[in-house]
């Protein structure tokens, strides 16, 4: 397929994920594109190290031809020569930058995996970059929900987390399995998780033993107190930083928190409480983050797909517009319900 894509990226939200999705499935159909506006609703346009990292190893699963693959760059051409071959990859996001990056490794992951499930042979990925940082899922989040959740629909994958990265060092990794597809499953999400699902989890890295213990503590009384009794796990891990995370998690839905500098422990672990209590009271199926995610699988179904989720943001909106454009799919908003006609 020679005919070129033209993308404007400053579409929707005009972030990474218009950069990501084309990438996916360039890749995966064999379809060049050039984007333009690269992130124009962002403070810094362009390219960052993260979103370089995307693009230069997508480029390697299929030899791409590259033009506007640069830092900062604010447009890109990228043109695979053939279908994403099977491998074992590493990839390390401060090999794109002068400098030590935290760019998420994850958001990577979510990049690389659809042209990886259709390849001829088992992959394996090494992640290098940050795992638990602010605006992507955290590797807590991707490992307790989107990896469960991809599995219901068929996906054979499996992800383990090496080292932690936090903001703003990096340095974390994560190594991904993936086992190739002939099909994707349908999905039909719309019965709310039992609140008696929930599971939670606070951990801290080199800090003291307290810190983690306070977080699983208060989390765990908030959420007594709106008549969702859950136990929540301390964790006091190593790592080459200090960091501090609490993840609540239940099917198809995640409600996670990051731990800053001068932020009490307690109010770290209150922001993961207060997603999760709004999300059982919506009395929706699937969390508005997950919702995004599953618009790449759920278009590659064979079938009708839909699942409830509390709100639709603008990113999932986003994401379904280029979906549309890529792959001429069927999805459509209905309040809370999400309908996707997969491809025939």
């Amino acid at each position: 397929m020679s005919d070129l894509l033209q993308i404007d990226g400053s579409t929707g939200q005009g972030g990474g994920q218009v950069l990501r999705t084309s990438l996916s499935l360039s890749a995966l159909t064999g379809r060049p594109f050039r984007l333009e506006n690269i992130r124009a609703g962002r403070s810094q346009p362009g390219l960052r190290p993260q979103h370089l990292l995307a693009v230069r190893a997508t480029a390697a699963l299929c030899s791409a031809e590259l033009v506007g693959d640069a830092l900062n760059s604010t447009t890109l051409e990228f043109r695979p020569r053939h279908p994403a071959r099977a491998g074992r990859y590493q990839f390390d996001v401060n090999e794109h930058t002068p400098h030590s990056s935290a760019g998420a490794v994850t958001l990577v992951w979510q990049t690389l995996i659809w042209p990886l499930l259709f390849a001829d042979a088992p992959s394996q990925l090494v992640l290098r970059g940050g795992t638990h940082v602010p605006f992507s899922p955290s590797f807590d989040y991707v490992n307790n929900v989107t990896v469960p959740t991809y599995r219901q629909l068929g996906l054979l994958l499996e992800v383990s987390l090496n080292e932690w990265g936090w903001m703003a060092r990096g340095g974390g990794e994560m190594t991904a399995d993936i086992t190739p597809i002939r099909h994707i499953l349908p999905a039909d999400w719309t019965t709310p998780p039992a609140p008696a699902s929930l599971q939670g989890e606070a951990v801290a890295t080199n800090l003291p033993v307290h810190i983690p213990q306070r977080m699983a503590n208060r989390a765990a009384n908030l959420l007594r107190e709106a008549g969702i009794p859950t136990p929540v796990r301390p964790v006091r891990a190593r790592s080459t930083a200090e960091g501090a995370t609490i993840l609540l998690w239940t099917d198809h839905a995640g409600f996670g928190s990051l731990g800053e500098k001068g932020l009490p422990a307690q109010t770290v672990a209150e922001r993961a409480v207060d997603e999760a209590v709004a999300f059982f009271r919506s009395g929706a199926a699937v969390d508005a983050h997950l919702a995004d995610q599953l618009l790449i699988p759920l278009s590659l179904a064979t079938g009708t797909s839909r699942f409830t989720t509390p709100e639709i943001t603008l990113h999932t909106r986003t994401n379904a517009e280029l979906l549309r454009l890529w792959l001429r799919v069927e999805i459509r908003f209905e309040g809370q319900v999400v309908m996707v006609e997969g491809r025939k």
